[in-house]
Formats: C-alpha cells, sequence, structure tokens
C-alpha cells in the first residue's frame, strides 16, 4: 500500500498508466491512500502525520511543502517527491542529487533555475515589458529568496524592474490587485505554486484578464485558467517517472540509492484567446517554439 499526499487531489492519469505498466492494478495488488489538503498547507503536517500510523509502504507527495510535512512525519518510510520547485538538497530532503540517502527521492522540477527562463519568454511575448509584478507565496520553501534575490539580476540584464508582493491568505489577493492597479505594472509573473496561489489561481488570471496584463506562470494549470503563458517541466512525464520510483521501492530498492531525477522535458504553453483578449500579438518564432497553443 502506498499514500498520496497532495495539493489538489488524486494522482494525476500518467502515474495510473505508468503503474499499470509496472504491473500494479488498484484493488488487486495495490491499495492507494489519498489524502488532499484541499489548497491549505496547515493540513499537510496533520494528514502526514495521520497516514504514517496507517504504516503505507510508501509515500508519494506533491510539491516542497507537503515533502516537508513528510520528512517531519517519518524518517523511515520511503518517500517519493514530485513536481516540486524548492531545491530538495538546500530544503535539506536530501544530500544530493546522485546519492539522497535517508528516506527521501523522486523528481524535482528546478522552478528556481527556471524563473529567468520564464522572464524572458515573458519579454519576448510583451517587448514594450518594462515593470513585472511578481506574485509569490513566502510560505512555499525558498521562494521570498528566489523573489528577491535571484530574479532581480536576471530581471536587470533583461531590462526589467520586479515589483514583488506577497500574497499569505485569500484576502491578501484583493488588497495586492488594487496596490497593482496604483502601480501600473506592464506584465505579471505568478511564480511558484502552493497551496494558496492554485486554490485562487482563477482569481490570478481574471484580474490579469481584466487589467489587461501579459502574464506568466510557474504552473501549467494556470494557462487553462485563462493565463497566457507557462513554462515549465513537463508534469505529466514527471508523473510518469513517478511509477519507476515505486516499482524499484516496492521491490527493495532503498530510497536513498536512487538518485533524484531533474526534468528532460519542458514545456511553453500559449492562451492565444487569452492574447487576443489583452490585446498582445504572440511573435510568430515564439509561437513556433510553442509545445501546445489553446486557441
Amino acid at each position: 500500500m502506498y499514500f498520496v499526499l497532495s495539493a489538489r487531489g488524486e494522482p494525476r492519469q500518467p502515474s495510473y498508466r505508468s503503474l499499470r505498466e509496472a504491473g500494479y492494478i488498484e484493488g488487486q495488488n495495490i491499495a492507494i491512500e489519498y489524502r488532499c489538503a484541499e489548497g491549505k498547507r496547515d493540513r499537510y503536517p496533520e494528514l502526514a502525520a495521520e497516514l504514517v500510523r496507517l504504516k503505507v509502504d510508501l509515500i508519494v507527495v506533491a510539491g516542497g511543502t507537503g515533502t516537508q510535512a513528510a520528512t517531519n512525519a517519518t524518517k523511515t518510510i520511503p518517500i517519493v517527491m514530485v513536481g516540486g520547485g524548492v531545491d530538495p538538497v538546500e530544503a535539506g530532503f536530501i544530500e544530493s542529487l546522485a546519492g539522497p540517502g535517508g528516506n527521501v527521492t523522486g523528481i524535482t522540477n528546478l522552478n528556481r533555475e527556471l524563473g529567468g527562463k520564464r522572464l524572458e519568454l515573458l519579454k519576448e511575448a510583451a517587448p514594450k515589458l518594462a515593470r513585472v509584478a511578481v506574485l509569490y507565496d513566502p510560505a512555499i520553501l525558498g521562494t521570498a529568496r528566489e523573489v528577491k534575490e535571484d530574479l532581480p539580476g536576471v530581471a536587470r540584464g533583461l531590462g526589467l524592474t520586479i515589483q514583488p508582493w506577497e500574497v499569505r491568505d485569500g484576502d491578501s489577493f484583493e488588497t495586492v490587485f488594487a496596490a497593482l492597479n496604483k502601480q501600473r505594472s506592464d506584465g505579471l509573473y505568478v511564480h511558484g505554486r502552493g497551496p494558496l496561489i492554485g486554490a485562487n489561481i482563477r482569481r490570478v488570471t481574471g484580474f490579469a484578464s481584466k487589467s489587461r496584463l501579459p502574464s506568466m506562470y510557474a504552473f501549467r494549470d494556470a494557462v487553462d485558467a485563462g493565463g497566457l503563458m507557462y513554462y515549465g517541466a513537463d508534469v505529466p512525464d514527471s508523473y510518469r517517472r513517478v511509477a519507476y520510483y515505486v516499482d524499484r521501492i516496492l521491490k527493495g530498492a532503498k530510497p536513498g540509492d536512487l538518485p533524484v531525477e531533474q526534468p528532460t522535458k519542458f514545456e511553453l504553453v500559449i492562451n492565444q484567446k487569452t492574447a487576443k483578449q489583452i490585446g498582445v500579438t504572440i511573435p510568430p518564432d515564439l509561437l513556433a517554439r510553442a509545445t501546445k497553443i489553446i486557441r
């Protein structure tokens, strides 16, 4: 039996298909327990502790906040992380990518390294861009430092000025939106995801569209919800790799001996319908590089 802890609900379909391909069929030779934080990050420790008491054989956990809760709850049950942008070495989850040690392994999605590339692509989409509002949740591991220390240097090289804005709860969004209307930013970059931003993403994309702001997001769901652009790891491909770790660990491999993988496939998704709504003409060469265009 293994346990899935996530912000949004059940595992993605690619992980199901890959598990079946590896010979695991739920209800026959594997049992799966699900726990969902429902957008509330303070539920993670409670859920992790509760399910560790079930003595599951393996934990699959999405995101850095969930991984932190799982590692706090157990140092013995194997943990497979997936989809988190936090640096797992810096966060203390593992010793190194090549030799994780301990009870954690899995996939890290490199959000920190991709921040500069996202700004570059946003600038390509809107060449007149000068001031970019960066929306982030400081409770997400490492995010505040990335926004305040890493992004400004990259932004300067692109001729951009970063305007950081924190959201700490659901009420923060309207306060930030009101301030952004006064600041007259030229674009919006939503850095990271986390339960709070994920639960309020339609409010964010709605604001960006209403304010005619070209927007870039660190997670694919945002573009499906009306955001302009997403660039990052191919998440379905990452979830497919979950089955590899599950299979190896259930067959006796130690998580500390399985190297943590970085993504090899990336997506650039552009919502052309949103572009037209906000009056942005995406350059043809950028459209040609997109892996998916929403029309």
